[in-house]
């Protein structure tokens, strides 16, 4: 290996002067550690209950009422946090947090209206989360979510990664609809007839989605009018072989996502997950330094660094077979949403690429899926969280008021030619 920038941290391991040559970063924990809030790991609100697994998915465990803060100013709207029972991937008893915030607007003629927002959490830390974030004025996608807010309808916020950060697994989706449970369950709120849209972008597109493909079968209690997603991939193989290599320009930024993907996958899946078996010791190191950190600092870390120069000699992801099971078994597609679905992408996207969205899309639409795709003709994956939003919040709204989610649609233009990087 070559002489980096961080070589001279004797535990950390030194680049090829090719790769990234940041040093290792202070985590985002780390400075939360220093605020008047306990983290997660700190507090006890978000403890197990002795007997967990008598409790039913969607039943509260414990509730409390806090603050939300944007950009660390109190913001002026009532907000409950509900501890609830759901369920992980292999389908044992865990529990996680939701925030649901009800503004002070009067709501007449119906049932407030909710809108449930999945941020893109993409982190390995339970601080990342936004029943934290919220209360520090940290949450990163909190302006977003205010639009909904000032119209009036209330908004549930929940940590669909669960208190150990996993993401990319069908489990999120089962959190996703265990918190609108909760919310049901939870009398003072008044929220139990109310009409659910979902939304996200990216990561938080990830649990949207899976709700919507798991509510017929897993919580066909959950009243959902419909979902709007974005940026979000589908063929997960496709997107792990993508961001393992070394890409060119731009999209060589896409290579975090392998580092946080392996983090965070490992805690479902350890005996499948095993980095001592595929990575060198310099890439088990930078592995571990990845297992507790929120989103921006694993992505300043691990771009431009591909975790296949890190493989052991006569190892890769096309030799790990367990590897591409788990991925393919948590791949889009494996339901189909039986509600109204909003779904765009960029023409170009140097984080998930077309390519691993558009055959899943193609399989929702040749399956019935009451869907509206479309690819917007603007590139790079964070412009087109701004882009594809203010549709998004005008057709979730226009749902929540009780009108129809318009003509099925497939508009999937592809303009670059096939193999052109981030295409």
């Amino acid at each position: 290996m070559g002489t980096g920038a961080a070589a001279a941290d004797p535990g950390y391991p030194s680049f090829p002067p090719d790769q990234n040559q940041l040093p290792q970063l202070p985590s985002e924990p780390q400075l939360y550690d220093l605020l008047p809030i306990p983290t997660p790991e700190e507090d006890p609100w978000y403890d197990d209950p002795a007997d967990l697994e008598s409790y039913r998915p969607g039943q509260i465990v414990r509730t409390r009422e806090v603050q939300t803060r944007v950009l660390g100013i109190p913001f002026p709207v009532y907000t409950k946090q509900l501890l609830y029972r759901s369920n992980d991937v292999h389908d044992n008893p865990i529990v996680t947090a939701t925030t649901v915030i009800v503004p002070g607007i009067p709501w007449h003629g119906s049932p407030r209206p909710v809108v449930s927002f999945q941020e893109a959490i993409d982190s390995t830390d339970s601080a990342c989360n936004p029943s934290y974030t919220l209360q520090t004025g940290t949450m990163k996608e909190s302006a977003l979510a205010i639009d909904w807010l000032a119209q009036g309808f209330a908004l549930n916020v929940p940590d669909f990664d669960g208190k150990f950060n996993t993401f990319n697994t069908y489990a999120e989706g089962k959190m996703v609809l265990d918190s609108l449970r909760a919310m049901k369950n939870d009398p003072a709120l008044g929220l139990n007839d109310s009409g659910i849209a979902l939304y996200g972008y990216s990561g938080g597109g990830s649990g949207s989605i899976r709700a919507a493909e798991l509510r017929a079968t897993y919580a066909p209690d959950v009243r959902l009018l419909g979902t709007a997603i974005g940026g979000t991939p589908g063929d997960l193989v496709g997107i792990a072989r993508y961001a393992t290599q070394e890409q060119p320009g731009l999209t060589g930024t896409s290579n975090f996502t392998m580092w946080l993907g392996w983090a965070a996958l490992a805690r479902e899946y350890p005996e499948v997950f095993r980095p001592e078996e595929l990575l060198t010791d310099e890439g088990q190191r930078l592995l571990k330094d990845f297992e507790n950190r929120c989103y921006a600092t694993i992505a300043l870390s691990g771009v431009y660094r591909p975790i296949s120069a890190y493989y052991k000699p006569g190892r890769s992801l096309e030799n790990s077979p367990e590897v591409l099971e788990v991925l393919r078994d948590n791949s889009l597609g494996k339901y189909i949403p039986d509600t109204p679905v909003l779904w765009w992408h960029g023409v170009w996207d140097e984080l998930i690429p077309p390519s691993v969205v558009i055959p899943t899309v193609n399989s929702y639409w040749e399956r019935g899926a009451d869907l509206r795709f479309y690819t917007v003709p603007v590139p790079e994956h964070i412009t087109n969280a701004v882009t594809g939003w203010l549709p998004a919040v005008a057709w979730t709204s226009a749902l929540l008021r009780g009108l129809p989610p318009g003509p099925k649609f497939k508009a999937d233009f592809q303009p670059l030619p096939p193999g052109f990087p981030g295409s």
